[in-house]
C-alpha cells in the first residue's frame, strides 16, 4: 500500500508520515512550509514536497489582523486553493490519499478518477457546526465575527461528500459530523498521539505557588475568558496563570476591559517544544476551556510533561482523560465548574501529585504516536482492500 499525504502546514501529518515510513508505506508527504522547517522531521527529503509561495509568507506576518479581515480572508483562501492545486498537478499514482481538510479537493478528485481512495482529513468539529459555534460565542461575550469564509465551507462540505472516510480525533467532532447529516459509517475517530522523545517531566512546579497554564491561540474558541474568571476567584495566596501562545492585541484589550487581566496573569508568547515542555513540568495543571476544538495537542502533551489537565467536552479531553484518575473534563463554558476543579487542587497537594503521576503513565501507555500511526494505517489497508474487490 503506498500513501500519499498532505497538509498546508505541519499539524499531526507530519507524526502520521513518520509513522507511515517506518512502515514502508509512505510514498509522498505534501506541505505549504518551506523546506528547512521541515529537516527535522525525520522523514526522508526525497519523501516531503513543498509548496511554500502562498502559505510561508502568510504564516511570517506576526498579527495577521493588521492586514485587515478581507485580505486576510481572499489571502487564507487563495492559500488553500492554491496549495490544492499543486498536489493536484503534483500527485503520484497511489492507493490512498489522505489531506487535510479545505486543501485537499482537487487531488481528492484525481486521485478518485484514477480509482483509488480518498481520505479527508479534520482536525476540528464539521466546519459548519465550527462556525455556528463560534457565531454563539461571539455573540455572547458581545464580540464582533466576521465568520469562516463561506467559499471555504463550501469546500470543506465538498470533501466531505467526496471523501471516501473522514478522520477526525475526538467523539466530540464525530458528533458534529453526525449532527450535521453525514452518515457515522464514514467517520473515524482516530485521538492524536505525543512525541514522548519531545515530553517528559523535566522539572517539578514551586510548591509555594499553584501554577496553572495555558497553550494555544489566545482566542474566544479556546474559552480564555472562562479560564481567567475562574483564576480570577480562586482561593490561594500565591498563583499565577502563564499562557502560552499568540495574541492578537484587540482581544487583550477586550479582557483587560472586563477586568480578566493583573499581575498575576503573565503571557509568554509562543514558545518552542522544548520551552513547553519545561513550563508544563513546572505547572500543577493545564487547562484547555476551548469551547470548540478538534482535540488538542497539547492535552496529551502536558500529561507527558507529567501536568495533569483540565478541559473541556467540546475538546480531546474526553478521549484522553479519566475524569478525577489522571485530569478533569468539565462542561464547555462554565467558568464555576472550572474554578471547582482548580479550587479542588490548589487545596490539595496530595492530589495534585497522584494525578501528576497517574497522567504520565496514562500517556506513555498510549505509546506516542505509534498507536495512532497503527491505526490510521489499518484503517487505509482496509479501505484500499475494500477498494481493490470492487475492481
Amino acid at each position: 500500500m503506498k500513501v500519499v499525504l498532505s497538509t498546508v502546514g505541519k499539524f499531526h501529518t507530519f507524526n502520521l508520515a513518520r509513522e507511515l515510513d517506518r512502515r514502508g508505506n509512505l510514498l509522498r508527504v505534501f506541505s505549504g512550509y518551506p523546506r528547512f522547517k521541515l529537516s527535522n522531521e525525520g522523514i526522508s527529503s526525497d519523501r516531503i514536497s513543498t509548496f511554500p509561495v502562498v502559505h510561508a509568507p502568510y504564516m511570517a506576518m506576526p498579527y495577521k489582523h493588521a492586514i485587515g479581515p478581507w485580505l486576510n480572508a481572499q489571502w487564507e483562501y487563495v492559500d488553500r486553493v492554491s496549495f490544492g492545486r499543486h498536489v493536484a498537478r503534483s500527485i503520484p499514482e497511489c492507493d490512498v490519499y489522505s489531506g487535510m481538510s479545505a486543501s485537499g479537493l482537487e487531488a481528492g478528485r484525481v486521485v478518485k478518477k484514477r480509482q483509488g481512495i480518498y481520505m479527508c482529513d479534520r482536525g476540528s468539529s464539521h466546519i459548519r457546526a465550527q462556525d455556528e459555534i463560534l457565531r454563539r460565542e461571539h455573540d455572547a461575550w458581545g464580540i464582533p465575527y466576521r465568520g469562516i469564509d463561506p467559499r471555504i465551507i463550501l469546500r470543506e462540505e465538498e470533501e466531505y461528500q467526496l471523501a471516501d472516510m473522514i478522520s477526525v480525533p475526538s467523539e466530540f467532532a464525530a458528533r458534529t459530523f453526525i449532527a450535521e447529516g453525514i452518515d457515522a459509517s464514514k467517520i473515524r475517530v482516530v485521538p492524536y498521539g505525543v512525541q514522548l522523545d519531545r515530553f517528559a517531566p523535566v522539572d517539578l512546579p514551586d510548591p509555594s505557588c499553584f501554577s496553572v497554564v495555558f497553550a494555544g491561540q489566545v482566542t474566544l474558541r479556546k474559552g480564555i475568558p472562562y479560564l481567567l474568571e475562574a483564576f480570577s476567584r480562586l482561593d490561594h495566596p500565591n498563583k499565577l496563570l502563564t499562557i502560552a501562545g499568540r495574541a492578537d492585541p484587540s482581544f487583550l484589550r477586550f479582557l483587560n476591559a472586563r477586568g480578566l487581566l493583573d499581575s498575576r496573569v503573565r503571557f509568554v508568547g509562543s514558545l518552542p517544544q522544548s520551552g513547553l515542555n519545561s513550563l508544563f513540568s513546572r505547572s500543577d495543571v493545564l487547562v484547555l476551556p476551548s469551547v470548540e476544538d478538534g482535540f488538542g495537542l497539547v492535552l496529551a502533551e502536558a500529561m507527558a510533561s507529567g501536568c495533569p489537565v483540565i478541559a473541556s467536552r467540546s475538546s480531546g479531553g474526553p478521549d484522553l482523560i479519566n475524569s478525577g484518575v489522571d485530569g478533569f473534563v468539565v462542561e464547555t463554558g462554565s467558568s464555576a465548574e472550572l474554578l471547582a476543579r482548580l479550587q479542588d487542587l490548589a487545596d490539595a497537594p496530595e492530589m495534585r501529585l497522584a494525578l501528576r503521576t497517574a497522567a504520565v503513565a496514562k500517556v506513555n501507555t498510549m505509546g506516542g504516536w505509534t498507536q495512532y500511526g497503527q491505526t490510521m494505517s489499518e484503517i487505509m489497508q482496509v479501505l484500499s482492500a475494500r477498494n481493490g474487490s470492487r475492481h
